[in-house]
């Protein structure tokens, strides 16, 4: 317990890791480079609209959130999502169609063609891949499902969860559980019902399933009660420059506002994106930097909008739009955030959150943004029917977003493990580790709490 363990980085990965340690009884120093905790989880208030930068919400996956919110105090401001999102609509067309969510929907929806209907009941007479994990996201789902639902489901929806490129994306590292019905049950529609048993045996449920959730006051509700709770163990304005090992002891360099000191640390817990990651522990281990900078993060624009509902002919009856890649849009989605959770926008207002860019399409982000946000204005009021221009407008450019888990990332797995192994002080995580959403997170913080007492035991 007398053990010093320093984690880098106040995201949520961080935050939780150090919640659970501490609560356990252990020595913890969190660093934190900006002046805020949360890292991406950014809310803000402005004119009566309640804006998300980062994640929206999170799908409560697991029990651990549940607890996270009652050790916090936080369960008057935890909230579920309204019924009336439970809707998604896909482009088609410059027309929104329900994603079907049931049997009888899926058989009546014009999203797709009787031909892709018919393939989709071929789906358990396909047998396994000869070669499981080197597939695109792409390459499994043409297989198993047919290109129609990779174009109209699978790729939109792969936008919304990583602003990624299913052509890239590898479907074991991306999509775990999806692999795993085929690598365990040998197909999709078998593997939901037999896994379905699963979770209900471990408390855990499915994202489809799992209830969605936010904080009254935004999603930095979470990290700003763990930085309360945490206090002066949490350094903030402080950056990591770098880490090295001196027999037994790891020697973290830190620089708060140009005054620079050492801390000692046992075990150091890295949660920062893996490419400040690289910088940090280069003087260790030179080739953990090369797998570092492999790991590619593009660009997203995230756009708020505010309109008057009078000027709205969509009904807005759901949780938002996605946009399939054959569309040709210049933004990914939009998600309809004032319908999706209560007291996003003032009274007869509506607010909505846009997303632009992506691996899809970082390119457009390279030239005048101001334009780009007027086109994708332009193109979203056309498909929304909406008339006038937006009365609130707020903008975040995320230069690096979302790490992407494209074809190959089983290779830097791998050596993130062999590399743990051989530097048993150091733990790696965050969420280009063991998945990208807040439950992801949140689960890896229970990893990473649990790697940390196996090791202080060795040490002891």
């Amino acid at each position: 317990m007398s053990k010093q363990i320093v984690i880098i980085g106040a995201g949520i990965t961080g935050l939780s890791t150090a919640h659970w340690l501490e609560k356990d009884g252990y020595s913890v120093k969190v660093i934190e480079a900006n002046p805020e905790v949360g890292g991406s989880m950014i809310s803000s208030k402005d004119s009566g609209y309640l804006i998300d930068f980062g994640p929206n919400s999170g799908l409560e996956t697991s029990p651990l959130i549940k607890t996270l919110v009652e050790d916090l105090s936080l369960s008057n401001n935890f909230t579920y999502a309204n019924k009336a999102g439970n809707k998604r609509y896909i482009l088609k067309n410059n027309k929104l169609y329900p994603l079907p969510m049931s049997p009888k929907e899926f058989l009546s929806t014009k999203l797709f063609s009787t031909k892709a209907k018919l393939r989709l009941g071929l789906e358990p007479f396909i047998g396994k891949s000869d070669d499981g994990y080197n597939q695109t996201i792409s390459e499994f789902v043409i297989r198993r499902l047919g290109r129609e639902f990779l174009d109209y489901a699978i790729n939109p929806f792969v936008a919304g969860v990583y602003a990624g490129d299913p052509d890239k994306l590898s479907v074991k590292s991306a999509f775990p559980k999806l692999y795993r019905l085929e690598e365990l049950y040998g197909g999709l529609i078998k593997g939901t019902i037999k896994g379905a048993r699963e979770r209900k045996k471990s408390g855990e449920k499915s994202k489809q399933n799992a209830a969605m959730f936010s904080f009254t006051d935004g999603m930095a509700t979470l990290p700003k009660a763990i930085h309360s709770e945490l206090k002066e163990n949490v350094m903030l304005n402080t950056t990591v420059t770098s880490v090295e090992k001196e027999h037994n002891i790891y020697k973290v360099s830190i620089d708060n506002n140009g005054l620079q000191s050492i801390l000692e640390a046992d075990i150091v817990i890295s949660t920062v994106p893996a490419f400040i990651t690289s910088k940090i522990f280069g003087k260790i281990e030179p080739e953990l930097c090369d797998h570092l900078n492999k790991i590619y993060y593009p660009p997203v624009l995230v756009l708020y909008l505010g309109y008057d509902k009078s000027k709205i002919t969509q009904p807005l009856d759901g949780f938002g739009f996605l946009i399939p890649a054959k569309e040709k849009k210049k933004f990914l989605g939009a998600l309809w955030s004032s319908v999706i959770f209560n007291d996003r926008a003032p009274e007869d207002k509506a607010a909505f959150t846009l997303f632009i860019g992506g691996a899809r399409s970082p390119e457009l982000l390279e030239k005048d943004n101001d334009k780009l946000i007027q086109d994708v204005i332009n193109e979203f009021q056309k498909i929304m029917g909406i008339s006038g221009r937006p009365e609130f407008i707020k903008s975040k450019f995320w230069e690096k977003a979302i790490p992407q888990y494209n074809l190959g990332y089983i290779e830097h797995e791998n050596y993130f493990k062999q590399f743990e192994e051989s530097n048993p002080g150091i733990i790696l995580g965050g969420n280009y580790i063991g998945g990208i959403s807040v439950g992801d997170c949140i689960k890896s913080s229970e990893i990473l709490f649990n790697k940390a007492k196996e090791r202080v035991m060795k040490l002891s």
